[in-house]
């Protein structure tokens, strides 16, 4: 027992040497390594080291490289081991707690954790121990928080109540001002301007942000029921609300946003059986259209060519509807594109139960239209936007009746002259050799362009026509080519003994010329560019 003893005073000794090297800010590790406190790192980045000049330097969790984000209205400022969070000047923290500083802690941080970019997990709010779980958030999913600071105390203040709506991908505050809804609602858009991902993935996020505007603008406006009517407009978003108190069954009210409008029958947005005031908002976004363009139209393949010619508006009431509208909404778009030759117009709302949502023209109609503007009516509030779908032209019957006839009488012609250069053996020689190819081409050529050129219906039949052709066609100049060939070196030749000789090389010569030429730049062409072949309507 007095040797265990003696030991384990032995060991403890050791213990304390190796520990004693360890330099300030750092702890000794399995009594034979160091590592720095949680809040500092090493000069060589090393996370355990033995080496007794190493130090440990905090770490500036505030610089561009951690990317602290302390929402708006707050900054980030590094403290030895930490960083805290502190709203600027004519900001404080709602709950009013004071750091003892200029401006006022918002949340404290640890060196331990991390804090992203839109995603804040940390188990607690160090300010005023409030609790905050971490986000239970798979690795494909992001979840966004904005932390708001309410006015100054000695600023004429408002009482605001942050309610936070969860989305797939966002959390978002609603504050009881329209004016700091479409702050914080500018911000998520711009933000997700320079995301990628999966057409899907893209699709719910822009239905995560249209939800979650809505919501917010509207639950602002229900906070001031004494403003009847709300209007904020910057370069990227514009925003009117309307406070309904009273029935008014036969009045109809016009909204505007940016240079778009919307005219909605009062009989739906106050409801039978609702108690209290409701809303309506419009919702012009100027940059959500890059986001969410044509190619999210599910008809899209239908026509040739479909892009956005609109800005896109979003129309909700609060409370909500389970039935669809007992009058139609009128939606009046100005164009952002004038030109509407050979076009049209599709008036389309966002579809979010579909693939994270999608453009559907279900339950949409145009009204009218000029050059300048739209007018849509739709049975339903959503998030709308007007297609301009570029479509072909209709033959015109003249035309195809000439290229009928013209083509028949091409492959009468093409068929006698081959018969001519085919069965006169006295004729026969190296010209006649190539008129005679020449003929078989472009009789081809014709007899498959009557017979195949409208056969759309199989795309990959149709991409075979339209490589076919394509050879044919490079074939007949070819050949039109080694004619022009054989022509030039029969004048140049007609003194020359060896005449016969070079006609056997231009026989051997002008077969895998007139047919391999062509052959190379078809497979060049269909390996390069394989959808240019055919078409929807040829």
């Amino acid at each position: 027992l007095c040797i265990l003893l003696s030991l384990s005073e032995v060991m403890t000794q050791i213990a304390q040497a190796k520990c004693r090297v360890c330099p300030e800010n750092g702890s000794c590790v399995n009594l034979t390594h160091c590592t720095c406190n949680s809040g500092f790192t090493t000069g060589s980045g090393a996370t355990f080291f033995a080496y007794k000049y190493e130090t440990c330097k905090d770490i500036d969790e505030c610089n561009s490289s951690h990317n602290r984000d302390c929402g708006p209205h707050a900054e980030c400022q590094n403290v030895v081991g930490s960083f805290n969070c502190v709203c600027i000047t004519g900001y404080e923290l709602l709950s009013g707690a004071s750091s003892g500083q200029e401006g006022l802690e918002l949340v404290r941080g640890h060196g331990s954790g991390h804090l992203r970019e839109g995603c804040l997990q940390r188990r607690n709010w160090g300010a005023g121990g409030h609790e905050i779980s971490e986000a239970a958030a798979g690795a494909s999913t992001e979840i966004g928080l904005q932390a708001q600071c309410g006015p100054w105390a000695h600023a004429p203040r408002r009482q605001l109540e942050l309610k936070i709506y969860k989305t797939g991908f966002l959390l978002f505050f609603v504050s009881s001002k329209l004016e700091q809804v479409i702050e914080s609602a500018v911000q998520l858009v711009n933000k997700t301007l320079g995301k990628n991902g999966e057409k899907s993935e893209v699709a719910t996020r822009a239905t995560d942000i249209l939800q979650s505007v809505e919501n917010s603008v509207l639950e602002a406006a229900l906070k001031n029921p004494e403003q009847e009517i709300q209007e904020v407009e910057n370069i990227t978003m514009a925003v009117e609300t309307r406070i309904v108190k009273d029935n008014c069954s036969h009045h109809v009210f016009n909204l505007k946003a940016q240079m778009n409008s919307m005219e909605i029958d009062c009989s739906d947005i106050t409801q039978e059986k609702i108690q209290g005031p409701s809303a309506v908002a419009f919702i012009s976004y100027s940059s959500l259209g890059n986001i969410i363009n044509a190619t999210f139209f599910k008809k899209m393949n239908e026509y040739d060519q479909v892009h956005l010619n609109s800005q896109i508006v979003s129309a909700a009431i609060r409370p909500k509807r389970n039935t669809t509208l007992s009058k139609p909404v009128n939606l009046t778009f100005q164009h952002t594109e004038m030109d509407l030759s050979v076009e049209e117009v599709i008036c389309v709302y966002w579809d979010s139960t579909k693939d994270g949502g999608q453009w559907s023209r279900h339950g949409c109609l145009r009204l009218q239209g000029n050059k300048s503007h739209t007018v849509c009516s739709s049975t339903h509030l959503s998030s709308f936007a007007v297609l301009m779908a570029i479509t072909s032209q209709e033959d015109d019957p003249v035309l195809v009746v000439i290229t009928y006839v013209g083509l028949g009488l091409s492959l009468l012609c093409l068929f006698l002259a081959a018969l001519t250069f085919l069965l006169c053996k006295a004729i026969q020689n190296t010209s006649t050799s190539i008129h005679l190819q020449l003929s078989l081409c472009l009789f081809l050529a014709h007899l498959l362009f009557l017979k195949a050129i409208d056969k759309t219906e199989i795309k990959v039949l149709c991409a075979i026509i339209a490589g076919v052709l394509h050879y044919l066609y490079l074939a007949s100049f070819t050949w039109m080519l080694l004619e022009g060939l054989h022509l030039f070196l029969t004048a140049r030749n007609l003194k020359v003994v060896n005449y016969s000789n070079m006609n056997k090389f231009m026989k051997w010569f002008m077969f895998p010329v007139g047919y391999g030429v062509p052959a190379v730049i078809v497979a060049i062409s269909a390996a390069l560019r394989p959808h240019l072949y055919g078409t929807r309507h040829q």
